[in-house]
């Protein structure tokens, strides 16, 4: 979970049937998704 600058939050999950993580943005309420879409670009334990 990371908080942008902007206040949206951004969430990842990795999904097992895409072998990928999946990056969530919420809007600042962290309920009301604003975005949704596989980040190819994170590893985890780091930033995207």
């Amino acid at each position: 979970m990371e908080t942008q600058p902007d206040g949206r939050v951004r969430y990842w999950v990795f999904i097992k049937e895409l072998d990928k993580y999946l990056r969530v943005i919420t809007l600042e309420d962290g309920e009301t998704v604003h975005n949704a879409f596989p980040d190819r670009d994170f590893e985890a334990g780091g930033e995207s």
